[in-house]
């Protein structure tokens, strides 16, 4: 829907520019398919696929205040999906290390029962289900324990609903607080079997490259340490960049390059390199251009050359120790 932050436009200017940057001749394209109805129920329940696949027949129709379907949006959000299985079943297959899918609409704030927040289907929550064996195309061989890194600028509260009692998923999300969709405190932590497996780093406004490079250093990257994940996803939403118009957080280009690499080192650490990145937020068009150009760069290895023409956090970064000590003490990391 033009005028609307989620429009088409993010993904064809994205597009344009990668193939602009040579990026796109450097890359291994993976085939994908929509999912199918079976599979979607996997995740969602039967009611809010029907739901948005007779919205779609009808012409589209607003879902909620904020988020729209048009007569195309049931099959897009179905190849959403289904985009990011492909992409975690060529990465579990061997056929890649590394993927990334570049899909729309964006999935994190998806329920098992209804969409919110621009989200439609859960693009990551179809991943982690996939890497556990829980649709009906298996991986050769299905995973015990999945991580989530969802660093969004707002909290993934469908993905975070979808998961709490599974102990099969490690969620951890870093998210502006407060912000849409208000959810994400500290002490949401899991529930029954699926307890201490979820970890919520609430950032006030104006965090920016050292506060996120602190968060991560301190709490992703021990969090990950002893989960000992077999495979990493990542909900990758560049609406964290301080020049987004939906959120006020600090980090630059420069930021995210670092939390990639970082990311990028823990999978080469604890599952052999294999990794998979889903696209969610990023309204800015010039950030999720650079942004995920510069995404690349890290996991082929080559962030010396990623780049940042829109510059620094032109503020005074807010300090982060304190939620970092208390998430640290919650979680005993």
């Amino acid at each position: 829907m033009r005028g609307h932050p989620e429009n088409a436009e993010r993904l064809e200017a994205l597009a344009a520019f990668l193939n602009n940057k040579n990026m796109l001749e450097s890359l291994v394209s993976i085939p994908c398919a929509a999912l199918s109805k079976d599979d979607l129920e996997a995740v969602h329940e039967r009611a809010h696929i029907d739901n948005i696949e007779q919205l779609s027949a009808r012409g589209g129709g607003m879902l909620g205040p904020d988020t729209y379907v048009t007569h195309a949006s049931y099959r897009a959000a179905a190849m959403a999906a289904g985009a990011s299985v492909a992409a975690t079943r060529a990465v579990l297959g061997g056929v890649v290390q590394r993927a990334f899918a570049l899909v729309r609409p964006p999935g994190h704030h998806a329920f098992a029962g209804h969409g919110e927040g621009f989200c439609l289907f859960n693009n990551s929550a179809f991943a982690a289900a996939y890497a556990l064996g829980r649709l009906q195309d298996k991986p050769a061989q299905a995973l015990d324990r999945v991580m989530i890194i969802d660093w969004d600028v707002h909290h993934g509260n469908g993905t975070e609903a979808i998961f709490y009692s599974d102990p099969a998923v490690l969620y951890l999300s870093t998210h502006q607080s407060p912000l849409y969709p208000g959810t994400g405190r500290i002490s949401d932590m899991g529930r029954g079997a699926g307890h201490g497996v979820n970890i919520n780093i609430p950032l006030p406004p104006g965090v920016g490259d050292r506060g996120y490079s602190d968060v991560f250093d301190s709490v992703v990257v021990a969090a990950a340490l002893r989960y000992k994940p077999q495979l990493i996803l990542v909900s990758a939403g560049y609406d964290c960049h301080w020049r987004d118009q939906l959120a006020s957080m600090g980090l630059s280009l420069t930021g995210i390059t670092h939390i990639m690499k970082v990311i990028a080192q823990l999978s080469d650490t604890l599952c052999g390199g294999r990794l998979v990145l889903v696209l969610e937020g990023g309204y800015d068009l010039d950030v999720l251009r650079y942004g995920v150009f510069n995404t690349f760069q890290a996991l082929k290895g080559e962030a010396q050359f990623a780049l940042d023409p829109i510059g620094p956090y032109p503020d005074e970064e807010t300090p982060v120790d304190s939620i970092i000590r208390q998430v640290r003490q919650l979680h005993k990391l």
